[in-house]
């Protein structure tokens, strides 16, 4: 990355605001060049197969320039020169020189799609380095642009650009992957912005649990900003602010020392039990995306790990993890715990959170949310379930652990995984590991239709962990990661908390645990709501965590359950979001008359 002499001409742009906070840092710019490609060759047999990947990332491509290009006509003026770029962008990946090049290359020489665009890119390139024309040149670079998009969509990114980000940078990036932040590296990172992803993305999930100021939705971001720029990240209003002048930066940098005494303030909660003031202990812990989590969610007092999700052993690699390298993974894990539970989630990719060296068995879907992900993933490729669910048990001797099923929707599918682990026990009993005790099994509840019939599944299921994130976007039928549609997601939404109390209830009523893991736990806000729901198990990202235990060191029960039905009588959301606003103590709620002690 080249870096410039960082200039002063401040210009603020409006987002969303993804994840809370502040940054401050030089612009590190994600370079879409500069791609590693592989070069093989293809068998005879295999060449409709490569062909039918390259139309994928074709496909891919043409929806990621369409984004960018609503994107661009949202703006209230001066886009015009992005919309007919992309426009142009669009139409040489149909039928172009470029496309028709690629293709023959793939028949004629039995090279791999990436290489075969290399080629075809260079020669391209090559026609036009003859010819003295400004204009002629820069439609070769616009040519090694597509390109580029077409080769990353090809290998689902499996590199990494982030290697040398100097400490304290602003990620800027048309789009941040889960994948990607799971290449970032946290101590060197201040934030990100991004021209595309909605504040529901898994990438903003992220965002928040590392507890990095985020924001989204800015169309002319790439073109506005010059690496080495200091950029202001203020997650709370949404908003960037671009080479900030004197007064402006002073401003910013009292409000990120303010936030960070109140941090520190908060930190000393650590030791402190999670006890309401009428003596209701209360259960918190933590959500791992990755295994360096680990250290944060103890540090900030988390009596375990709630929701493991196990796709970072998964990520940014062209071949799948065996059992013994998920064991040794997981037993570490476990180790580094000493004693803690840990519940861990198996394997959940699709859509955004698709992993590269599964990507043959996925496979492309219209509504990626919507097909084959998840356990539904698992019970169809029964290898990949089997393997994990082997590595799990094999770690569950070091310490306790309970397995969850994501994206569960019927009774059938909790008792088809129950005999996988059944088989899988009796495997590895004859390979001589014993697994004394099988570890309790429970479902995600995550889809409506598993809400719905929680009384049932209750019956076949150890426990529940509710995800808040995709129950919502399952019940809205709101596309989490769309910052279009991001204005119409909202986990307050009255359908959405009546699905919750009917979850809770259910699970009360045959006696198994219930947690909610999604991002609503991590909202203080929610807290006495939730526990007036009937909720006493919240798993959340550890940097949120201690907030949420100071919200239920100044609560009692009686409070709560009269706030959850002050909610609860509302069915508009603005009213339900103005509650949530004015909180416990207002006059709308019955109070509290009994003295803290």
């Amino acid at each position: 990355m080249k870096n410039e002499t960082p200039r002063t001409d401040q210009h603020i742009e409006q987002g969303i605001g993804i994840s809370s906070g502040i940054a401050i840092g030089p612009a590190y710019i994600i370079d879409q060049h500069g791609v590693p490609v592989p070069e093989y060759e293809i068998p005879a047999a295999k060449i409709d197969k490569e062909l039918k990947r390259f139309h994928s990332a074709i496909a891919k491509t043409q929806r990621q320039l369409g984004q960018l290009k609503q994107k661009a006509e949202s703006l209230p003026a001066g886009a015009e020169d992005i919309i007919l770029l992309l426009e142009a962008y669009k139409g040489m990946l149909s039928g172009s020189r470029l496309v028709r090049g690629v293709e023959e290359l793939i028949r004629e020489d039995h090279i791999n799609a990436e290489a075969a665009i290399q080629r075809q890119i260079g020669a391209i390139k090559a026609s036009f380095a003859g010819m003295d024309d400004p204009y002629l040149a820069a439609r070769a670079a616009d040519v090694g642009d597509v390109g580029v998009r077409l080769i990353r969509h090809l290998l689902q990114q499996h590199y990494n650009p982030f290697a040398d980000v100097p400490q304290g940078s602003v990620i800027v990036a048309e789009e941040i992957t889960p994948a990607d932040t799971a290449m970032m590296n946290p101590d060197f990172v201040a934030g990100f912005v991004t021209v595309l992803g909605g504040a529901e993305g898994h990438a903003a999930i992220m965002a928040r649990a590392l507890g990095w100021p985020a924001v989204s939705g800015i169309a002319g971001l790439m073109q506005g900003l010059t690496a080495g720029d200091i950029v202001i990240i203020d997650g709370r209003e949404g908003k960037i602010i671009m080479r900030p002048d004197a007064a402006t930066l002073q401003h910013y940098r009292q409000e990120l020392a303010k936030k960070q005494r109140e941090d520190k303030k908060l930190r000393t909660l650590k030791d402190v039990a999670p006890v309401t003031t009428d003596g209701t202990t209360i259960t918190l812990q933590a959500n791992l995306e990755l295994p360096r989590d680990v250290e944060a969610a103890i540090e900030a007092g988390a009596a375990g790990v709630g929701l493991l999700r196990t796709e970072f052993q998964f990520m940014n690699r062209p071949d799948l993890p065996d059992e013994d390298e998920q064991y040794e993974a997981l037993k570490k894990l476990i180790h580094d715990l000493d004693g803690r539970p840990i519940t861990i989630r198996t394997l959940d990719v699709g859509g955004e959170k698709l992993a590269t060296a599964l990507g043959a068995a996925t496979g492309d879907s219209v509504n990626p949310a919507l097909g084959l992900r998840a356990i539904r993933l698992g019970l169809k490729e029964p290898k990949l379930l089997d393997t994990q669910l082997a590595a799990i048990l094999r770690a569950s001797v070091h310490g306790p652990v309970r397995i969850l099923i994501p994206m569960v929707s019927s009774v059938a599918q909790m008792k088809q995984v129950r005999e996988h682990v059944l088989q899988v026990e009796r495997r590895l009993q004859r390979r001589g590991i014993k697994v004394p005790n099988i570890p309790p099994l429970g479902a995600m509840i995550e889809i409506p239709a598993a809400a719905l019939a929680a009384d049932a599944l209750a019956k076949v299921c150890d426990f529940f962990a509710i995800g808040s994130n995709d129950l919502t976007q399952y019940t809205l039928a709101i596309d989490r990661g769309d910052e279009r549609v991001a204005d119409l997601y909202d986990p307050f939404h009255p359908a959405v908390l009546r699905l919750i109390q009917f979850t809770a209830a259910a699970a009360w009523r045959a006696n198994i645990p219930v947690s909610l893991c999604g991002e609503v736990a991590g909202d203080r806000r929610a807290t006495a709501l939730l526990l007036g729901l009937g909720l006493r198990e919240f798993s959340m990202g550890p940097l949120r965590l201690p907030a949420v235990k100071q919200e239920i060191l100044q609560l009692s029960m009686p409070q709560a359950v009269a706030f959850a039905e002050a909610i609860m009588a509302k069915s508009d959301e603005a009213d339900i979001r103005a509650l949530l606003e004015q909180g416990v103590g207002t006059d709308s709620m019955v109070k509290d008359k009994k003295k803290r002690s």
